[in-house]
């Protein structure tokens, strides 16, 4: 793997966002002020929220904060969201961020250096690697099952397919050539990396895990969807 000049490299933060108003304003803040070992851009994907989200990301960017705020025409799912964002990333390596603040964004910098240092070309950040994360029993088991399916069907190692912090090159990113919209994009990523030979590094990150009653948005239905989406990679 060659390795690039620090000074030549960007890193694109992708955080997509739905109805997330109570915290998307403390997302920006940090990913602004982290310590990250590279120049960073951060592309705010709303994905047609109705709380008073875009409202605030149009106040960021009347402050002129060094942000770029995509708005989705309409409510289509964390992957179109994710997609959106791809298309307009400028970096050589991406990240994507969620907007909730269950994982604090100063852990990215550990997450990109061995993708800086040329040691690997994708890194995902888990939650589950050094044992129980905190996150709640059935939460837990549904990350367990969907990651035992993912290293039974395609052979890997992992502990956490479902996290949020997936960095890696733009352009192993595009060769995916990603389809899904709604949070079936965490098991289509990995499932498409896997099938094309890459090696996924697993780091520890903290997580602070919320409720439904605080915003979590995924459920059931998803994880059999993720199922079928992992099933049907692996297969076709």
């Amino acid at each position: 793997m060659t390795l690039r000049p620090a000074d030549s490299e960007l890193l694109s933060i992708i955080v997509p966002v739905y109805n997330e108003v109570r915290t998307v304003r403390a997302v920006i803040d940090r990913l602004l002020t982290i310590d990250l070992p590279i120049a960073r851009e951060i592309l705010v994907v709303d994905d047609g929220s109705t709380d008073g989200t875009r409202e605030v990301l149009s106040a960021a960017a009347a402050e002129r904060l060094p942000i770029i705020v995509i708005n989705a025409p309409r409510n289509a799912g964390k992957g179109s969201a994710i997609r959106l964002g791809l298309q307009h990333a400028q970096g050589s390596i991406v990240a994507i961020q969620d907007a909730d603040l269950e994982l604090d964004p100063q852990q990215l910098a550990a997450l990109v250096n061995p993708i800086v240092k040329g040691e690997t070309a994708v890194v995902y950040g888990s939650r589950f690697l050094h044992g129980r994360s905190g996150a709640p029993f059935v939460t837990t088991v549904a990350n367990r099952t969907l990651t035992a399916a993912t290293n039974i069907l395609f052979g890997s190692a992992l502990t956490d397919m479902e996290t949020c912090y997936k960095v890696m090159r733009i352009e192993v990113a595009r060769s995916l050539n990603l389809t899904a919209e709604r949070f079936d994009i965490e098991p289509e990523i990995t499932a498409r990396l896997l099938r094309l030979g890459h090696t996924i590094r697993e780091l520890p990150v903290r997580f602070d895990a919320r409720s439904r009653a605080q915003g979590k948005k995924i459920g059931w239905r998803d994880g059999v969807r993720a199922l079928q989406v992992l099933a049907i990679e692996r297969f076709k």
